[in-house]
């Protein structure tokens, strides 16, 4: 193994080397939600000592078949053990969260360059009451709930009230989350986007919030209370310029496939697309890769996350993996001469864990493109253990020509030693 790299944040400033012009036209990165490697060394703080979400996810279900993710290097990362690893195909590593937190926002903003020194505020008891009366005074109604629960349980414990009266369910999790359900036969998609505006008006200050959340549902015919893919995002604004940011004012494109959008808040962000599920953001993101553009393509699926983690399944959450697998060969073929795939995750969500959070792990850190082909044989595969996930968003920036992010070394430099 590596040692890990260590940096404080001030440090990241001006650490880039100057290499040559990049043969890189288009990143195309991937963040498979909550895919964890391990517990980072400051898990006990945060209640996840011995969280390891692909570890047991393989435990759980150890006849997964992820042949394109075995080839590409992923038992060759520093801590991935199950299998026998063979050398990569693609470059490989280990990334740890510099930022304070184990949340969405949290990871993806620290992705794209962006260091949260102090956690977002969350709620275990439930927001304070003074502020739930105002909020039901703004959006002219009571809710419900108001405490930290699944949502899939939630809806069946207080669904049929809901449903008879009308009254949103509001509840929250270990994340800075403030999640408002809604039958939309009872309460219409456009109403229940409007209750979360208001919301994302409201949680600011001594009661902030990183995320409003809009979690429709739906009565199937044997009366089961299904979520549907409406759900919308309603995050803060990053502080500071991220990648993305960084990107557009270099005259790059950036296009969002997924929760991408919301989760920067619409900044930085040329283009953006729904998704319904997971196969439907890899089948978004091929359709991106054929338009002619300089830039990003950053994809966020978040199915393993909010489908299998949240709900602690793990042999759904080796489906889910074994599905991506499946449609890596089309993501390959896809790739042009200057294009760059990056896999990643944004946090942990072990499905053996207790509880139904997010956990503080490593994330995965897997390169693939045909520029690659042309190093030495003898060249580096093993990116070691990262100190940030920033790591990336120094990468893109350099590899698309934009000024450095906050933080963050790029780690082209170890790929192809071409120092001026």
């Amino acid at each position: 193994m590596k040692d890990e790299k260590k940096y404080s944040v001030g440090e990241f400033e001006n650490r880039r080397k100057k290499q040559k012009k990049s043969a890189v036209n288009r990143v195309i990165l991937i963040v498979l939600d909550s895919l964890g490697i391990g517990a980072l060394p400051d898990a006990e703080k945060y209640g996840d000592s011995g969280a390891d979400t692909l570890g047991h996810i393989m435990r759980e279900v150890p006849e997964i078949k992820i042949p394109h993710l075995e080839e590409l290097g992923l038992f060759a990362i520093d801590g991935v053990s199950g299998r026998n690893c063979t050398m990569p195909r693609g470059l490989v590593g280990r990334l740890s969260e510099m930022s304070a937190g184990k949340d969405t926002i949290t990871g993806h903003w620290e992705i794209a360059g962006l260091y949260t020194e102090t956690p977002f505020r969350t709620y275990s008891d439930g927001f304070p009451k003074a502020f739930i009366e105002q909020f039901e005074k703004a959006i002219g109604i009571q809710i419900l709930g108001n405490y930290p629960a699944s949502g899939t349980e939630i809806i069946e414990k207080l669904g049929p009230e809901h449903e008879a009266t009308g009254k949103p369910i509001v509840y929250t999790s270990a994340d800075s989350v403030f999640q408002i359900a809604a039958n939309t036969a009872i309460l219409p998609l456009e109403r229940l986007y409007e209750i979360c505006e208001t919301a994302r008006r409201m949680l600011i200050g001594e009661t902030a919030c990183g995320r409003v959340i809009a979690r429709p549902y739906i009565l199937d015919k044997d009366g089961r209370r299904i979520r549907t893919s409406d759900r919308r995002d309603y995050a803060v604004s990053p502080p500071a310029d991220t990648m993305l940011d960084l990107l557009v004012k270099a005259g790059k494109t950036v296009h969002a496939v997924g929760k991408i959008s919301d989760i920067f808040n619409g900044r930085g962000i040329s283009e953006s697309v729904h998704t319904d599920n997971n196969m439907d953001g890899v089948d978004k993101t091929l359709k991106a890769m054929k338009a002619d553009f300089s830039g990003l393509i950053f994809t966020n699926l978040v199915d393993f996350d909010s489908l299998y983690g949240h709900r602690r399944d793990p042999k759904g959450y080796a489906k889910a993996i074994e599905e991506f697998d499946e449609r890596l060969p089309e993501l390959f073929a896809a790739l042009r001469k200057d294009d760059l795939l990056i896999l990643c995750a944004d946090h942990g969500n072990d499905p053996v864990h207790s509880g139904w959070d997010h956990t503080r792990e490593y994330v995965p850190l897997i390169v693939f493109g045909k520029v690659l082909e042309n190093r030495k044989p003898d060249a580096v595969r093993n990116l070691g253990t990262r100190s940030t996930f920033a790591d990336i968003g120094a990468t893109v920036c350099q590899l698309l020509e934009a000024e450095d992010p906050a933080i963050g070394e790029s780690f082209w430099g170890e790929v192809f030693h071409e120092y001026d």
